[in-house]
């Protein structure tokens, strides 16, 4: 089976300036992902979605491939990760001439994952009838309990149950969407219109795993976070 990994990392991050290649414990963000890709048994091929030559050039010295460039207008701050997906998918294809079996996709602003928890998403997967297995983690906050909207002016649960919910413990068991793992049939990829358009199931990663950098608290957090467990 072809598995093709695409880590995606645009040029143009607003929240984290160069966040994609900024020195995270003495190597580039991307350089933690692209290593974990690369020590991941099911995966055949790294691939790195950019519209950056900077980023090309670290991805590439630490050992993964960037066959093509990403257009400009798949590099906006408005373009969708799915859009993304499909001409990742569609490049590979014509560039290495062959179709893949499994698309394997990782945020490089995730790097609190094991390589052991890839192998697993990819294993849940195959042994799913489903068109993708991604990563979550139990929500920190509960709909049923402690999300609040504003309804007419005022402060309403979000998610109102014929009882209210007044334990935590006793609300239905909500999921967070952790931008960590992607594991998607190709198939599903071409067809589909968006993750959630069909048949998905969830990778409980863990909430310890779960944060990803979006600003520079994030940046801090996961910093700490990774000296923590590499005993730095």
């Amino acid at each position: 089976m072809n598995t093709t990994c695409v880590i995606g990392a645009r040029g143009g991050s607003k929240g984290v300036a160069n966040k994609n290649i900024r020195p995270l414990l003495g190597k580039p963000l991307i350089a933690w992902t692209i290593e974990q890709a690369l020590a991941c048994p099911e995966i055949d091929r790294l691939v790195i979605s950019t519209d950056s030559p900077a980023i090309a050039e670290v991805a590439r010295a630490y050992g993964a491939e960037v066959p093509f460039m990403r257009p400009a207008e798949l590099s906006s701050d408005t373009a969708g990760k799915w859009e993304v997906w499909q001409h990742a998918l569609a490049a590979c294809e014509a560039h290495y001439g062959e179709t893949i079996d499994l698309f394997v996709d990782m945020d490089c602003t995730s790097p609190l994952r094991d390589v052991d928890d890839i192998s697993k998403a990819i294993a849940q997967f195959r042994a799913s009838d489903v068109d993708a297995v991604f990563s979550v983690c139990e929500a920190r906050k509960n709909p049923y309990f402690n999300m609040l909207e504003v309804v007419d002016g005022v402060q309403r649960i979000c998610k109102q149950l014929p009882k209210p919910i007044v334990r935590r413990q006793d609300a239905p068991k909500v999921f967070e969407h952790v931008a960590s793992i992607y594991v998607l049939s190709p198939d599903y990829l071409r067809r589909g219109t968006g993750l959630l358009s069909g048949r998905t199931h969830g990778y409980d990663i863990g909430t310890a795993k779960s944060p990803d950098i979006d600003s520079e608290f994030d940046f801090e957090l996961v910093e700490y976070l990774m000296k923590k467990r590499l005993s730095l």
